[in-house]
């Protein structure tokens, strides 16, 4: 059976686009610009975005397309069958435990989607209200379940469907319409009285806030966006044809992800502070504030429509490239097929959803090393499995494969002049800055 691939350059691209552009973009971006010394962390963020990550990411993509396999095969026969291959095999796990948890959230952007579409944000008079509103939701048992199931059921039915025909149709039309609706809501947010004190929140670069802190909040930050460390990129590369530019894929897909997430910022933050609300980070900015101004500002009814519209669409991008890693490796290993793959993912993330989406309610008292269930699966994948998984893939890649082998697949066989005369600062970058650079803000986010 012929493996599957992208059809196009452009959905190859949009699809990784897709992976990286998702809820952190929109709820945890702006906060963390705000709260770290706007501007300055941007140019922070940059920094570790293009001199640390996105050697990471190419790092993925060349074991993806170099290998043409999942995650786990790449590691194993790219490393001779040495033990090599559990960290594959980590990075088929991780997704699983990330869609797991983040499925929950998605089924709130869907819930959230439906009560704008029914106006239940209108005549909400106080944000203690829709503090209320929210609490009540989560800390409930069937509602969270329901709508966690709808996501996720969305999520395996685009998957199911196949590379070109379902992951890559899905991208294809709704990045660019995700693109236009921020757009969109940015320009009118930026019209609200009193819309400069957002901006100036984002903006306004403030370098005393810069520490080893916001240093790791950073890194994270563009850890998590970006997809590194759980699969996806191996994953989908190894979908790419041999003929694409891995440095050009790279890039845009780190250009696109930032320009979003600054968009996503001027869209929130204006809107925000006309109305004199503090911002919060997480749940509590997308779920509680920004309803709260939606049902204060003219027209509120359809740009709360429009937002929940491109929470859902960032949240099923990114969602859809974490099931394909598991699919992947169930298909290619275990001999599954695509839809045997697909149901035994749903049913398995389901239970494991299911157990998070009501540690917020009923099962709110268990704690696992002192947090909820959904907290210690968080903190478990997001600040230790994707951090070390990208530690390990920078390594292997720097010091298990050889050189020769690199900079044939960075540069497509010495063809693109371009990669050929950047590719020592790479190689550089991988074999020494990237592990230092991790192993330290990896430290220092702990202590």
């Amino acid at each position: 059976m012929k493996r599957e691939s992208f059809g196009s350059r452009f959905g190859a691209l949009v699809a990784m686009a897709g992976s990286a552009v998702g809820l952190g973009n929109l709820w945890r971006f702006p906060y963390l610009v705000g709260e770290n010394g706007g501007a300055a962390f941007i140019i922070v963020y940059i920094l570790m975005v293009f001199i640390l990550c996105l050697p990471i990411f190419v790092s993925e993509f060349v074991i993806g397309r170099r290998s043409q396999e999942n995650a786990y095969s790449a590691f194993r026969d790219l490393s001779g069958g040495s033990a090599w291959k559990w960290i594959g095999l980590v990075t088929v796990i991780v997704p699983l435990i990330v869609l797991s948890y983040y499925s929950v959230i998605g089924g709130w952007s869907v819930e959230y989607l439906l009560k704008s579409i029914t106006f239940s944000f209108t005549g909400t008079d106080t944000l203690s209200s829709m503090n209320t509103m929210f609490t009540d939701f989560v800390s409930s048992t069937w509602g969270p379940l329901l709508v966690h199931t709808v996501f996720l059921l969305s999520t395996t039915l685009i998957v199911v469907v196949g590379i070109k025909d379902g992951i890559e149709k899905f991208s294809k039309v709704m990045m660019p319409m995700l693109f236009f609706i921020v757009i969109a809501i940015a320009v009118y947010s930026l019209t609200l009285p009193g819309a400069g004190k957002g901006v100036e929140y984002l903006f306004n670069p403030d370098f005393s806030k810069i520490d080893a802190h916001a240093c790791a909040a950073a890194l994270g930050q563009a850890f998590f966006s970006l997809s590194l460390g759980f699969g996806t990129i191996m994953t989908y590369s190894s979908y790419v044809d041999k003929n694409e530019n891995i440095l050009f894929q790279s890039t845009s897909t780190a250009v696109s992800d930032l320009i979003f997430a600054l968009i996503a910022g001027i869209a929130i933050m204006p809107a925000v502070f006309a109305f004199g609300v503090d911002p919060q980070s997480g749940p509590g900015l997308v779920f509680e504030t920004l309803p709260y101004v939606f049902s204060q500002m003219p027209a509120g009814g359809v740009i709360a429509i429009l937002f929940f519209i491109a929470l859902l669409v960032a949240a099923l991008t990114s969602s859809i490239s974490m099931l394909e890693v598991a699919v992947a490796y169930l298909m290619e290993e275990k001999k599954f097929t695509r839809t045997r793959a697909c149901v035994v993912l749903f049913i398995l993330c389901w239970a494991v959803g299911a157990l998070c989406s009501l540690s917020f309610g009923p099962l709110s008292d268990i704690k696992i090393t002192g947090r909820s269930i959904f907290d210690f699966f968080d903190n478990l994948s997001s600040n230790i499995l994707m951090t070390l998984g990208s530690l390990f893939t920078v390594l292997f890649v720097g010091w298990r494969l050889k050189k020769t082998d690199i900079y044939d697949e960075f540069t497509n066989g010495g063809t693109l002049s371009r990669n050929a005369r950047i590719f020592g600062v790479l190689w550089f970058l991988i074999r020494y800055v990237c592990p230092l650079a991790i192993i330290s803000i990896f430290i220092t986010g702990i202590i």
